[in-house]
């Protein structure tokens, strides 16, 4: 279904073009530019809510800056959608997020005016002032550097680092502080209360407007002078303590908070900032949602909705005639509590994820013992590992890749110190239209190369409990890792009686003739596919469920070694360092000469599209396992790693 855009917006395919629209008419092109927006998500599906509250400043920024001359820098990336149709993507923004289509993310190789790839929060701060250092070496004065970050992003300590830098790096960088009180679920921590007081504090505002009139009447452009600007903030320094606001004892000259809908007070401020030279930061008040009423009234709901009716705001849901099991981020979310109704030491701890974790369920059941630590991994690791010195047991519920983030916790704070901090990695393998920032693809590596740490994975969701189960038990010493994939496992009846798995044992599944299979966590399930698939063939591999990449059953594997010339092994992570790069290890410790082939997520980046896509392209789903058994019946000893 093809959709039209309005009859201004059509006409914008680059920023020169809107530049070219009366500035009196650009209220139209933001109501187009929303409605567009609100007619692809509605049938093509996407994120939502982030784009809709950023519409106006979307427009107004690249009406005012010389991009991508200038540099806009999106923090996440969740609310570029409005960027992407303005600058050149329109007739291709129903392909976002699809196979082969363009990112839903900003992404370099994708356009010149993307000029950072991002996915993760908090990192544009960083970006902005690095490449704005970058024109001041180079002698680029005219060239400026914008920053845009949610509210829920600046709570991340990479942020503050970079705002701390920013006040004493003397470079012309624009922060706009997008404060919404919202990331995906509702914003958390002393930085949002701050805000909320600054935002509502009447005596203060009355002075920023003061000081803004003041500012309105300089003489702007190149008669406004470093040493004018430097007058004038030592003025304000007589008008009210800089301390009173963070941003400005940050070194940071901070105007607002202005209303983020109103096109004409945007372009004008961002007009005038531009010709303000050095750090300084403008505070926008937005509305996530704005422009579709359901949204701005339930916005981590409209985060990313799927695809639904405009009009009547019904989200579309897959209707099945049976029971269909749950998503293995619901598993955990009612099994911990579960747990912790049992064991009065359980504790949950997520980084701003509590919906897509399903934490939430525990922070509303038990809010003493479950916690939003907002955008901070790092913190989210050691302030578990400082609760674990003290006997709880805490379960990290993180994101496989926003796990990378606090990997040197991990190692310095965890598992140097013995610590039995459970970590619940969610998203772990590819996790479809969110690409490549998001894939949870290195976790098996970067877990399985540091000391007394294990790791395991589940190939259903009664395993899932199972290893929960056994994690929080007090034999349980060391840091374990349960790793699990994206969305729906396979059991409809997965309620079932907890058992203890013994660490590092896995099962063998069935046996077989001349091969088998060793699998790893999920794919476990497309490698039982495959051997029903290849009874046709008269060919029956034996399957291993192994649980663990680390220690391995290293019983099983000598079984499975002695027994079976081929072997393949499969994953749903890096075939580089991964689980059957382990295996390849115990067999050169152990002299085994097996004929191996390792299925997995391939050594290069892996773009975006449904899960099953993914993992045809990948060669691990069900027809690319029994492709493998196939290929190598007919082949000559070797080892080939696929990828």
């Amino acid at each position: 279904m093809h959709i039209e855009p309005g009859a201004l917006l059509r006409t914008i395919q680059s920023p020169d073009d809107l530049k070219k629209i009366p500035q009196d008419k650009l209220y139209q092109v933001c109501d187009e530019l929303r409605q567009y927006i609100i007619d692809v998500v509605s049938v093509h599906g996407g994120h939502f809510a982030a784009s809709l509250g950023v519409v106006e400043l979307t427009v107004a920024l690249h009406y005012v800056y010389n991009t991508p001359y200038d540099q806009l820098v999106w923090d996440v990336g969740h609310q570029a959608y409005g960027h992407k149709i303005l600058t050149g993507r329109q007739q291709f923004f129903e392909t976002n997020r699809k196979y082969g289509g363009i990112s839903g993310f900003p992404k370099r190789s994708e356009s010149e005016y993307d000029t950072f790839g991002v996915g993760h929060s908090s990192t544009s701060i960083s970006a902005a002032l690095g490449m704005a250092m970058a024109a001041k070496y180079k002698g680029e004065k005219d060239r400026k550097s914008v920053a845009v970050i949610g509210d829920g992003a600046m709570t991340a300590g990479m942020a503050f680092e970079a705002l701390n830098h920013a006040g004493v790096a003397d470079s012309d960088v624009l922060i706009i502080l997008n404060d919404n009180c919202m990331s995906i679920d509702p914003n958390v921590g002393a930085l949002k209360e701050y805000l909320t007081d600054i935002t509502t504090s009447h005596a203060y505002n009355k002075f920023r407007d003061d000081v803004w009139k003041l500012l309105g009447k300089l003489p702007v452009g190149k008669n406004f002078t470093r040493e004018m600007a430097s007058k004038l903030e030592a003025g304000i320094k007589g008008m009210v303590s800089r301390s009173s606001n963070m941003f400005e004892s940050l070194n940071l000259r901070y105007f607002g908070p202005i209303d983020g809908h109103n096109i004409t007070k945007l372009t004008d401020t961002l007009a005038d900032l531009r010709n303000i030279p050095g750090p300084k930061l403008l505070h926008v008040l937005t509305v996530k949602g704005k422009g579709y009423a359901l949204a701005e009234k339930d916005q981590t709901k409209w985060h990313a909705p799927g695809l639904f009716d405009k009009i009547t705001g019904e989200i579309y849901k897959k209707k099945y005639d049976l029971p269909q099991p749950p998503k293995y981020q619901d598993v955990f979310g009612h099994t911990i509590i579960e747990l912790a109704e049992q064991n009065s030491k359980i504790f949950g701890i997520t980084p701003a994820m509590p919906s897509g974790s399903s934490l939430k369920f525990m922070m509303e059941k038990m809010p003493d013992r479950a916690f939003d630590v907002g955008i901070c991994e790092q913190h989210a690791v050691t302030l578990s590992a400082g609760m674990a010195t003290q006997g709880m047991k805490v379960f990290c519920n993180i994101y496989s890749s926003f796990m990378q983030r606090a990997f040197d916790q991990a190692v310095h704070d965890v598992a140097i110190q013995k610590l039995p901090v459970v970590f619940c990695l969610d998203r772990a393998g590819l996790v479809g239209e969110d690409g490549p920032t998001h894939h949870g693809a290195y976790d098996i590596p970067y877990f399985r190369c540091i000391p007394n740490m294990i790791i395991s994975a589940p190939m259903n969701e009664a395993e899932l409990r199972n290893l929960m189960y056994t994690a929080q038990l007090d034999s349980t010493e060391l840091p374990i890792v349960i790793r699990y994939p994206r969305g729906e496992g396979v059991l409809s009846d997965w309620r079932k009686p907890f058992e203890t798995v013994t660490i590092g044992k896995g099962r063998k599944l069935r046996d077989g003739k001349d091969i088998a299979i060793l699998s790893f966590g999920h794919p476990g399930n497309f490698a039982a596919a495959a051997i029903r698939d290849l009874r046709t063939d008269n060919i029956t591999p034996a399957h291993y469920d192994m649980r663990f990449a680390k220690p391995l059953d290293e019983e099983l594997l000598h079984e499975a070694l002695a027994k079976y010339d081929k072997i393949i092994t499969v994953e749903d992570g890096s075939v580089v360092g991964g689980f059957g790069s382990a295996v390849l290890e115990f067999m050169q410790q152990h002299g085994y000469k097996n004929d191996v082939r390792i299925l997995g997520i391939p050594d290069r980046i892996v773009e975006h599209g449904t899960l099953k896509e993914l993992h045809r392209e990948c060669g691990y789903d069900a027809q690319g396992i029994a492709d493998a058994v196939r290929e190598m019946m007919k082949e000559r000893v070797g080892m080939t790693i696929v990828g």
